[in-house]
């Protein structure tokens, strides 16, 4: 069987449908985020509270990807992940019509289900069809979607709520998702080189069993915890930070804040590129080197001192993101779908566990102690690294 090769019309298909999967999935997962402040006014809840919002979606779709992977083994990949972007299109929609805070979560609870198959899959979609020399590039597109999508999620999320309401600004990015949803399904090439298989219970948990039982495997996939958890952390929490005095940002510009998610973009095509040239530990180690200095800028009270930080801080982790994942694909010899939800199910609980803690330490501790945080994570990736490349590479 032939793989995709760059060049030709079905690469680009391919490329630029994993691209709006990517951008879909990350402009409706995070979306809330920089409403975080917003919520925690209107339904007078705390930070912590607040967050839930992310960490809801976040959570359930971290254990609903364990079941999207097994299901497309039935139904095919194609066919959960374009499910998945039109019944997450569709929820975002109605999620503008919760009238209170409870509701609200348990929309983004039934979300974050429906959003599961994209994450889950493109990964491995990208492993099984694309040739393996190029895995590396096209993952970073993928990636760049996410960093993408994530950004003008955020920024049509600030400056529609300035013009209008936080609900029409959730309603508008449903619709625009719908559209790109649909696009997503009509030019995705079908996968050639995956092989259906009945459901099974037992089948699927010996395919996550085989996973498992590689130490140096499961490594590289609980990188994501650490990954994640400190992304999001920082993400969830500056909001807060930069809507108080002496900063009191408008939500239009704590959105535009998001615009350096183009260096997320960037990074994760040019760091997975240096990463198949120059080995994955040596960039990757590098890259978390990036994140962490990057957070640590965010300490400078100077407001160009902390774009700068988040540029870095945004740089660094994409590239993380881009190498974990490719590393995984590369190295998961068999069921490489179930190896890539692993490591997102350990990507997205960091998102959700380490999230929902951040909001302790800014409520106790404030910026200084999220930042101790969020670089605490990052320091723990160290040794992995080094365990997975000794047996590994």
């Amino acid at each position: 069987m032939t793989y995709i090769e760059k060049g030709s019309t079905e690469y680009i298909k391919a490329s630029l449908a994993l691209f709006f999967g990517g951008f879909v999935t990350f402009a409706i997962l995070y979306t809330t985020q920089p409403l975080l402040p917003i919520f925690a006014k209107e339904f007078h809840v705390s930070a912590a509270s607040a967050s839930l919002t992310v960490s809801a979606s976040t959570g359930t779709l971290a254990v609903m990807m364990l079941v999207a992977a097994s299901l497309s083994d039935q139904t095919g990949k194609k066919n959960v992940m374009m499910m998945s972007m039109l019944l997450t299109s569709m929820l975002a929609m109605a999620m503008a019509f919760c009238p209170n805070f409870i509701s609200l979560v348990l929309a983004r609870t039934f979300l974050g289900m429906a959003a599961a198959g994209i994450p889950s899959l493109a990964m491995a979609y990208v492993a099984e069809e694309f040739h393996p020399a190029g895995i590396g590039k096209v993952m970073g597109l993928y990636i760049s979607g996410t960093s993408i999508g994530g950004m003008a999620g955020r920024i049509l999320t600030g400056v529609l709520t300035d013009l209008f309401s936080w609900r029409t600004a959730l309603f508008a990015i449903g619709a625009i998702s719908l559209l790109l949803s649909v696009i997503f399904a009509l030019i995705l090439p079908a996968p050639r080189h995956s092989v259906k298989k009945p459901l099974n219970g037992k089948t699927a948990l010996r395919a996550y069993a085989v996973h498992l039982r590689n130490k140096p495997l499961m490594a590289l996939i609980v990188l994501g915890f650490l990954f994640m958890g400190g992304f999001v952390t920082l993400y969830n929490y500056i909001g807060f930070l930069l809507s108080e005095p002496p900063y009191s940002f408008s939500q239009s510009v704590l959105g535009f804040l998001f615009i350096v998610y183009i260096f997320g973009s960037f990074s994760s095509v040019y760091m997975g590129r240096k990463a198949d040239l120059h080995g994955h530990a040596l960039v990757l180690s590098i890259s978390v080197a990036l994140t962490a200095l990057g957070a640590v800028a965010t300490l400078v009270p100077s407001v160009i001192a902390k774009i700068i930080g988040l540029s870095l801080f945004t740089f660094g982790f994409f590239g993380c993101h881009s190498i974990a994942s490719a590393w995984i694909g590369e190295r998961a010899n068999v069921n490489k779908a179930q190896a890539s939800s692993l490591y997102l199910l350990f990507y997205y609980l960091g998102s959700s566990l380490a999230g929902t803690a951040g909001g302790y330490f800014w409520t106790h501790l404030h910026w200084l102690g999220v930042i101790a945080f969020i670089v605490t994570l990052l320091l723990l990736s160290y040794p992995l690294i080094g365990y997975a490349h000794k047996r590994l590479e």
